[in-house]
């Protein structure tokens, strides 16, 4: 374990000033040693993502100290939340702890959010974990055309930013019921009048590109919020662009197989091409919309991450940075 190892990368580039401790995987692995693996191979064949060639081991040697990890920071909230109660002399149900996954589109982050999921909720202190993703909260296909933002899908300002705020904001004040869109990576575009319900779980996970966003600036005097106002802990899953292209190309590949064949699939154009055409399609979708949003927007949000996994081309990770505080 390292705060200063100039071969590490920082969240912050400055190594001498980095708010990060630096684990190698074989460190932060050790770390699992006195936590039970609850998952077994059935469970992570069913949890992990498309074009994701994670394996127990993975789950072994990542997920299960990052989930212990996890559980200390709730614990640590929920007692400083007691003791502030206590000294104010009120008495208010604990409201749900808040988990953000960030990264890259084709970086696996979905994956690590439905493992956080189904493992901290096998722990009985947190029994019941949400997961919700930032796409249901997407501007429907149809005004994003009325915008003209229809290329810029994923970007900040494709989002309905008043809605997901004040999701967030719903659950983490401790409201009954809370409604999140659903949208459809099939017709890529929202279902109609179909919604996720949230009854004050123990734990809500929010995966999305743009979860770590600061708030908009504003000439308003009035203060302005953002959803990462209310997290308590975050992860940024990271890795090489090129290696992000690559895993975005293959899943085109294998989606072009299987789910684009579906005659409602926006991308039903793609499934009777060659591959080397829809490999050039893919390609210029990745390079002109998706590896944009990740340098102007989502990579600066890096170094805001509690934790930042870092995968290697092989899909491992080879490294956790967690920040200090």
């Amino acid at each position: 374990m390292s705060s200063n190892s100039p071969s590490s990368w920082h969240p912050l580039g400055d190594v001498n000033h980095c708010p990060y401790i630096d684990f190698t995987r074989e460190q932060w692995a050790k770390l699992a040693s006195a936590t039970p693996l609850p998952l077994t191979e059935d469970d992570v064949e069913r949890l992990r993502g498309l074009g994701d060639p994670i394996d127990l081991a993975e789950v072994d040697a990542i997920y299960r100290p990052l989930t212990a990890l996890l559980e200390t920071y709730i614990a640590a909230t929920r007692e400083r939340a007691a003791k502030t109660q206590t000294f104010l002399g009120i008495d208010e149900p604990v409201t749900p702890f808040v988990v953000a996954v960030a990264g890259s589109v084709a970086v696996g982050k979905s994956t690590t959010a439905r493992l956080l999921r189904d493992l901290l909720a096998r722990f009985p202190e947190t029994p019941r974990v949400d997961l919700v993703t930032t796409d249901g909260f997407l501007l429907p296909n149809a005004v994003l055309a009325e915008r003209g933002l229809t290329e810029r899908k994923g970007f900040p300002e494709s989002y309905d930013r008043r809605a997901l705020l004040d999701f967030v904001a719903g659950v983490k004040s401790g409201r009954d019921v809370m409604r999140a869109p659903v949208y459809s990576h099939t017709v890529y575009d929202i279902v109609p009048d179909q919604y996720i319900e949230v009854r004050r779980p123990d734990v809500l996970i929010i995966e999305g590109l743009n979860v770590l966003q600061p708030a908009p600036r504003s000439p308003s005097p009035e203060a302005v919020l953002a959803v990462s106002d209310f997290i308590d802990f975050s992860i940024y899953v990271d890795a090489d662009p090129d290696d992000i292209e690559c895993w975005y190309i293959e899943r085109f590949l294998t989606l072009k197989r299987t789910a684009f064949t579906q005659p409602n699939s926006y991308f039903r154009r793609y499934a009777d091409i060659e591959d080397d055409v829809a490999i050039e399609g893919a390609r210029d979708i990745w390079r002109r919309v998706n590896l944009e949003n990740l340098t102007q927007n989502i990579a600066p949000t890096r170094g805001r991450a509690t934790v930042v996994l870092c995968k290697g081309a092989d899909h491992h990770m080879r490294a956790v940075h967690l920040r200090k505080d």
